[in-house]
Parts: C-alpha cells; structure tokens; sequence
C-alpha cells in the first residue's frame, strides 16, 4: 500500500530507497510535531537538521524531499501568461534540447565512417610523402606549418605547399571518379 502511494502521489517519481520512503511517510509529521513542541517554532534549518540526525541521511536529502513535497505538481501544457484563455506559449515550449535527434545522430554518424571510409581508400592513390603532408596539414587538429613539415622533410615550405596542393587535387579527382552519385558530399 505504501509503495502505491510513494508511486502515485504525484506525476513525478519520488524516491525509492529505504531513507527516502521514510523521509516521504514522515517529514511533514516530524516537523509539524517539532514546530509545536517548541514555542515560536524552530528553524527550518534546525527541523531539517535534527530530521537528517534522526533518519540517519544527508542533510541535502531532507531539504530536497521537503522541496519535493512542499511544491505543486504543474503541467507543462498550461500557458504561461496570466490565463489560460490568453493561448500564450506554454511550459512544454520552453524545454528546449539542442541536442540532434536520435534518427539524425544515427544519420550524421553513418555519414561521417562512410566519408571517413571514402578519404582512407582514396588516401592510398597518394605517395607516401602526399600522404604524409596531408595527414599534418589537413587531417590533424593542429596543422603542422608548412616550415617545420619542410625542415623535417629537408624541403623548402613552398615545395611543401605545392606538394600539398597537388595531393589535395589528387585526392578530389579520386573521390570524385569513385563517387560521381555523391559529389555535392565530397568538399575537400
């Protein structure tokens, strides 16, 4: 019966580990009794802080139940503005997640391992320094400059840039032979 009424009594879940059922069935009756067992009444700090002594939990656990329990239910469908009649945005509105949605993550993921796929088979067309150069210049978080890839390969950084530059022509005429149905995807 008590599990029914912890599940039931509002449209929100409360809690369900043993101190959390107790503190549901007994704060209100705990700090009512306390209120009138002390003239002027303690304060809700001291209630609380004997509650979290008593029941043997965190003092954090007893305010956020008393929270829970003290705050109305609202509907997200109810609009905002002073009437219901006004047809303002409601609540619901409000919720925003910026997040894609699960069928668009799903999408952009396979996307992004086919594209990855497509730029790892059209990499082997390349030589091994146009390999090299690209993988520094264009497919590392941080590019490596032109000089320092030139110093380590015993190059001028403009002999650099036109191997770069002749590679990355490489790699989009590749791509473009090996998938001519999805050009507009290939942006390199």
């Amino acid at each position: 019966m008590q599990n029914y009424i912890l599940h039931n009594w509002s449209i929100v879940r409360g809690g369900t580990s043993s101190t959390q059922k107790a503190l549901f069935f007994n704060l209100r009756r705990i700090r009512a009794k306390l209120a009138h067992g002390q003239r002027g009444g303690p304060e809700a700090d001291e209630v609380f802080s004997y509650i979290a002594e008593a029941f043997g939990v965190p003092l954090a656990d007893v305010e956020f139940m008393d929270a829970r329990l003290s705050g109305p239910d609202l509907s997200l469908n109810v609009p905002l503005g002073e009437s219901e009649g006004t047809g303002g945005p409601d609540r619901i509105a409000m919720l925003v997640d910026d997040q894609p949605r699960p069928d668009e993550a799903v999408g952009q993921a396979l996307d992004r391992d086919r594209r990855v796929a497509w730029l790892r088979e059209a990499l082997t067309t390349l030589s091994e320094r146009e390999r090299e150069i690209v993988a520094e210049r264009r497919l590392t978080e941080e590019a490596t400059t032109l000089e320092a890839l030139g110093d380590r390969l015993g190059i001028s950084k403009e002999r650099v840039r036109q191997i770069e530059s002749r590679a990355m022509e490489k790699l989009r005429a590749e791509l473009t032979k090996r998938h001519t149905e999805n050009a507009a995807e290939i942006m390199i």
